[in-house]
């Protein structure tokens, strides 16, 4: 679902180039699930090798991060641990989603209505234990830390950028800015060009970044106000939110009563809500202790023995990418030691 915090925010356009030398915490989940949906064949069909094995999300992971590292950007990916029990009604939602986008999936592709198949084809990805596996294999190989989340991965990479380590996380939702991140970046990991749903134009996607203090001063609210916010338009653990309620009113709503108890409209069903315990997992959320991350270099004989040899990748591609990669980190290295001596 993703919190609907849009019209509350101003995001601002930031350039790649821009995040070079610093470090990015990527919502791993968020960010695999944009390649599943994305990397597709022209039916709509993920891509897999001769052996029927996934390879979208490590075509994404692999081609996409190669270009950051190329910039220099530090990237650190976070994984999601075991979901809140709070989180059920969401998760069993998504799932009925997928369910019902297959069906339609099917009869498109059935009825020869290739362009309809796609679309619906891009709200049926499931992430299973083995793609996370591989994906943090390659990431690895890429020479890209993973930390492994004690529950929700937003929450641990906005902990990594308020205790400094990071200088923004990465995500398409907006639930990081009320975990606390300091800041949030949008579209890094899907941005150029994109595809307006029944047309046949695309639009280019330029990476952005919300600020949290920003978000604070603008709206005028404490950081359990903009929580109570969030709770009132529906977060993940409260999907449906409150009936009438959008950002806007939200807003209004608190700024004008404070907090949720003293909303009278509200009263009667409040209570049907366990709107502390959802505050506590944006206020107090689990997180693990991260500390001594390494970057390390990329391993070039191992991706191509799991790429090519074992997953089918071409060789002359992925060869190529990482020499640019490395023809990229070697002149950035070269301008920096001009620049010191």
């Amino acid at each position: 679902m993703g919190l609907d915090l849009k019209p509350l925010v101003e995001p601002y356009p930031i350039a790649i180039s821009e995040l070079s030398d610093k470090v990015v915490a990527v919502d791993a989940y968020n960010a695999i699930y944009q390649f599943l949906a994305t990397i597709r064949g022209p039916t709509g069909e993920l891509l897999t090798n001769a052996n029927g094995d996934v390879t979208s999300h490590l075509s994404g992971l692999f081609y996409r991060n190669v270009n950051l590292l190329a910039d220099n950007i530090k990237l650190i990916y976070i994984f999601d641990g075991k979901p809140s029990p709070l989180k059920s009604k969401e998760i069993e939602r998504r799932r009925q989603i997928k369910q019902e986008a297959s069906e339609r999936y099917h009869e498109a592709l059935a009825e020869g209505r290739f362009e309809d198949a796609r679309k619906y084809s891009q709200a049926t990805s499931v992430l299973t234990a083995k793609m996370v596996e591989e994906s943090k294999k390659i990431l690895t190989l890429l020479g890209i830390p993973c930390v492994q989340a004690t529950s929700e991965g937003e929450a641990t990479a906005a902990y990594i950028t308020k205790q400094g380590t990071a200088f923004t996380c990465a995500s398409q939702d907006y639930d990081s800015i009320l975990f606390g991140a300091s800041k949030l970046t949008r579209n890094l990991t899907i941005s150029g060009k994109r595809k307006i749903p029944n047309k046949k134009t695309y639009i280019d996607v330029e990476p952005e970044i919300i600020e949290y203090q920003q978000v604070l001063d603008q709206t005028k609210l404490t950081h359990e106000q903009l929580v109570d916010v969030g709770i009132l338009i529906g977060t993940d653990y409260n999907p449906e939110g409150f009936s009438g309620i959008g950002p806007k009113t939200a807003l209004k709503l608190i700024r004008e009563y404070g907090k949720l108890e003293n909303i009278e409209k509200i009263k009667h069903v409040l209570s049907d809500i366990q709107y502390q315990e959802i505050r506590d997992i944006f206020l107090k959320p689990e997180v693990p202790k991260v500390d001594n991350i390494q970057f390390n270099k990329v391993n070039h004989t191992s991706i191509i023995d799991f790429l090519c040899i074992e997953k089918s990748f071409s060789i002359d591609r992925v060869n190529g990418a990482i020499e640019k990669l490395n023809k990229s980190l070697m002149n950035y290295n070269q301008s920096l030691e001009k620049w010191f001596n």
